[in-house]
């Protein structure tokens, strides 16, 4: 796990900041919320964490929400379900065709990675971004509450990688990220979705 910002309690121990790290469900995770989820943290802070559902797209095109903005997204060029909170705002991700230096409007979550502030002209950014992806709401964690749902095994927490954000199959990214891993964890990627049907 990367270390990056300062660490809060869990368990008794401190725990460092997990923004940029994949939060995958795992199979005993059962809130339709996030049944097979992919989440990128976005922001682990002591006041909470806050981060987007990869592997949800939806039917909408992003150039039919945010006009010019859907010619830099990647395909699928659509909105995804970023989670349960405030799906009427967006958040948008992009992926630095550079080294990251300052551009005006982003801000670096891990390596190329980052947020993109929608309100400014996306032609400024078109020559530096090599994608975008569109989240319609949120994921959201008091503080605490994620560190919880760790402990009780409802989520993995691994690392990503700088294109799990903008597969073009997101469909596949759950069990794609766990095979990944190896061993134990690749075996989960076979884990039926209703184990009672198996």
């Amino acid at each position: 796990m990367s270390v990056q910002g300062e660490g809060q309690a869990i368990g008794g121990r401190a725990m460092a900041s997990m923004t940029g790290q994949l939060l995958v469900a795992t199979p005993s995770l059962k809130d339709p919320n996030f049944d097979r989820t992919v989440v990128l943290l976005v922001a682990h802070e002591p006041g909470g964490a806050l981060g987007v559902v990869l592997n949800r797209a939806t039917e909408v095109p992003v150039a039919d929400v945010l006009g010019a903005w859907g010619s830099l997204a990647g395909e699928p060029a659509v909105l995804f379900e970023g989670g349960p909170v405030q799906p009427e705002s967006a958040i948008c991700l992009a992926r630095m065709r550079t080294p990251v230096r300052r551009v005006k409007g982003f801000h670096q979550v891990s390596g190329a990675v980052g947020t993109v502030d929608l309100s400014v002209d996306p032609e400024r950014l078109g020559e530096a971004i090599s994608g975008i992806r569109v989240f319609a709401g949120y994921s959201g964690w008091s503080p605490g509450q994620l560190e919880a749902e760790i402990e009780s095994g409802s989520w993995f927490v691994l690392d990503a990688l700088p294109g799990d954000a903008f597969v073009d199959r997101p469909d596949d990214l759950w069990p794609m990220v766990l095979r990944r891993q190896g061993g134990m964890m690749a075996a989960v990627a076979h884990f039926p979705p209703d184990v009672a049907l198996n």
